[in-house]
C-alpha cells in the first residue's frame, strides 16, 4: 500500500481520468465502481476527463454504460473538446483531421469542417483507424507549410498488454518525416481544458480534485489549474516514476479504490 494523504475534505467535484484510472483495457479497475458509488453518497460530482480523442462523446457514453457506469453527455470532457475550442478561438474551421470517424463527428458537430485540402491546419488525434493513405495526405499538407495541431501529448495508451502508440508517438514519426512540430498541443495538461468548465459549473479550484494515472498530463494539469492532485498507480505511472519526478502530487494511492473510504 502506497503512503497516502486522505485529506480530501471540501472536495465537491472530481475530474476523473478514464484509461488507467477507471478502467484498463476496457475492464473496470477493481474498486472503481464502488468508488463512484461513494462519490454519489458524498454528493461529489464526477466529470470523466480523457485525452483519448479516438472516441466521440456518444461512444464514451456507450462504453461507460457497458461497464456499469451511467452518466450524461455534459459530464464527459475530452481533449477533442479542448481542440475544437482552441481552433474556434483561432478562427480556423477547416481542417484535415488525422483521426477516427468518431473524432471527425465531434469536429463536424462543433462547427469544424473536415476536408482533404484547402485547410487551415492538420489536426492529429489518437487515430486508431490510421492508414498509410491518411498519413501520407497529412504529410503532403505539412510539406506545404500547413500548420500542425495535436489533440494531446500522450505517448502511449495504457492497456493490459502494455503501452500502445498514442499521439505523442505519432508526432515523433511525423517529425522524423517532415521536421514539423505542432504549433499547439491541446488536452491535458492544458489548464484551459478544465478552467472554463469549472467556471461554468460554479466550482472554485479549492473544491476540485484531479484524479489520474499520468504525471506529465493529469498531475501537471492539476498543478497548472491549481486543483488538488491525486495520482493513482493503477495505470502508466509507477512508484519509480514518482520518486524520480520533480514534485509530489497532493495524494498518492494505489487506485481509486483507496479514495473516500467508507470509514472516513
Amino acid at each position: 500500500m502506497i503512503t497516502m494523504d486522505e485529506n480530501l475534505n471540501g472536495i465537491k467535484i472530481v475530474l476523473l481520468d478514464l484509461d488507467g484510472t477507471v478502467y484498463l483495457g476496457g475492464v473496470p479497475i477493481p474498486g472503481a465502481l464502488e468508488f463512484l458509488e461513494r462519490c454519489k453518497e458524498r454528493d461529489v460530482k464526477t466529470i470523466f476527463l480523457s485525452n483519448n480523442s479516438s472516441k466521440s462523446v456518444n461512444q464514451y457514453l456507450a462504453k461507460l454504460k457497458s461497464i456499469g457506469i451511467n452518466t450524461v453527455e455534459e459530464n464527459i470532457l475530452l481533449s477533442t473538446h479542448d481542440c475544437i475550442q482552441w481552433l474556434k478561438a483561432k478562427g480556423w474551421n477547416k481542417v484535415y483531421c488525422l483521426g477516427t470517424n468518431g473524432m471527425k463527428d465531434m469536429m463536424e458537430k462543433g462547427g469544424i469542417e473536415c476536408l482533404e485540402d484547402g485547410v487551415d491546419c492538420v489536426v492529429l488525434g489518437y487515430d486508431t483507424e490510421l492508414t498509410y493513405q491518411k498519413l501520407s495526405q497529412a504529410t503532403i499538407l505539412l510539406h506545404q507549410e500547413i500548420p500542425l495541431v495535436a489533440t494531446h501529448p500522450d505517448i502511449v495508451c495504457p492497456s493490459e498488454m502494455g503501452g500502445l502508440p498514442d499521439v505523442g508517438a505519432m508526432l515523433k514519426m511525423i517529425e522524423a518525416t517532415t521536421k514539423v512540430q505542432p504549433i499547439v498541443i491541446t488536452g491535458k495538461p492544458r489548464a484551459e481544458m478544465i478552467l472554463g468548465h469549472l467556471e461554468k459549473e460554479g466550482f472554485s479550484v479549492s473544491e476540485v480534485a484531479m484524479i489520474g494515472d499520468r504525471l506529465y498530463t493529469d498531475m501537471e494539469m492539476a498543478r497548472a489549474a491549481g486543483v488538488t492532485s491525486v495520482l493513482v498507480l493503477s495505470g502508466e505511472a509507477t512508484q519509480a516514476d514518482l520518486e524520480n519526478y520533480e514534485w509530489r502530487p497532493d495524494v498518492v494511492v494505489d487506485s481509486v479504490s483507496n479514495l473516500f473510504p467508507n470509514s472516513a
